[in-house]
Parts: structure tokens; sequence; C-alpha cells
């Protein structure tokens, strides 16, 4: 059965990422993307953690200023380590009821304009293409899952999603830099003469 895809994946990397506008063939792609950054940013912040691996490079520099730095949704940049970086994007203005959606694994349910950006970005030739448009519009596929899960089409169309929610454990970066970086934040930490 090849349309049905049982594996965990990033749910960020396939459903939010695409909303940045940054091509698939983008010289540089995060190593992983979160939601979460593990006593930073909690769901409801609307947050998008990219996590690149990489070394501070003119190219890269060169691909950050054009793509990430002056991006419209940009809200953050944190050095985790010597070859790692994050690139923090906030989705409230624009996507705000995408996330929510995304939050709770109602891919079919996103916008428009969101399938729209997730399916340019994806594409239709491939695989992975073929997966994400039966997330993004399950009804046609409805009888492949549910004779690949031996559960009634209806079962299925009760639920209405064919993909599984974002596990948040994953979806978290977990990084020892995250206190230094809140109390760098505060605006209340301020030296005495």
């Amino acid at each position: 059965m090849g349309l049905v895809y049982t594996d965990y994946f990033q749910k960020s990397k396939v459903f939010l990422y695409p909303l940045l506008g940054i091509g698939r063939k983008a010289k540089y792609v995060p190593m992983q993307t979160y939601v979460c950054w593990e006593g930073v940013y909690a769901p409801e912040d609307c947050k998008l953690i990219l996590e690149y691996k990489t070394k501070n490079t003119k190219s890269f520099r060169e691909f950050a200023g054009k793509h990430l730095d002056r991006h419209p949704m940009y809200y953050d940049f944190v050095e985790l380590s010597d070859t790692k970086v994050a690139y923090i994007f906030d989705l409230s203005n624009g996507y705000k009821p995408d996330h929510k959606r995304f939050m709770k694994g109602k891919y079919s349910q996103l916008s428009l304009n969101a399938k729209i950006l997730i399916t340019d970005f994806f594409g239709d030739t491939d695989k992975a293409g073929e997966y994400i448009h039966a997330f993004l519009t399950p009804d046609g596929s409805f009888e492949e899952y549910a004779e690949f899960f031996q559960v009634s089409k209806e079962v299925l169309e009760g639920i209405g999603e064919l993909c599984s929610t974002p596990d948040i454990k994953k979806e978290t970066l977990v990084d020892n830099n995250a206190l230094l970086y809140q109390l760098l934040k505060k605006d209340s930490i301020h030296l005495t003469k």
C-alpha cells in the first residue's frame, strides 16, 4: 500500500516550516524544527524554532541575511553552540489560526493559503508530496487507510484526519542554553554602579 504513512515525522517541519516561504531547495535547511523550547516557549506562544547545524561562514550569513534575518515573522536568533544556531519565528501574525489547527492535528482544516504554501513546498511528483496531499485533503484516501488499518471508512471519516497530532516531546527543543537565554531576555537585569 503506497499511500499510507505510519511512522512519526517532525510535524512542524512539514506543516509549519513551509509557511515561511523558504524554498525546499534552499542552500541551508534546518536540521530540525520545533514549536516549543523547554523552559522558554510553550505551544501557545505560537513560535516556530529552526535549528541549524552550521559554522559561522560567509555563505550561511548571506543565506540568513536573505531568508531569515529580514523575514517578516523573524522574532529572535540564539547561538546554541559553536556549530548550532536557532532562529525563532512568530507565527501569531498571519498564521495563528493555522498554528492552533496544527497543534490539534487538524491538518485538513488549515487555511487555503497554508495548504497552497505546503503543497507548493513539497510538490506532487514524489512520495512526500502524495502523503502531504492525503494529509491536507484526506477525503480521497479514507478508503485506502481504512483498508490498511482494518477499520471502517466511517471511523476514519469521523476522525477526519489521516495524520497523527504533533508529539509535543518531539516538537520541543531541549537545550541547556534555555536558562541563559531567559536571563538575557529579561528587562529587569541591570548592573549597578
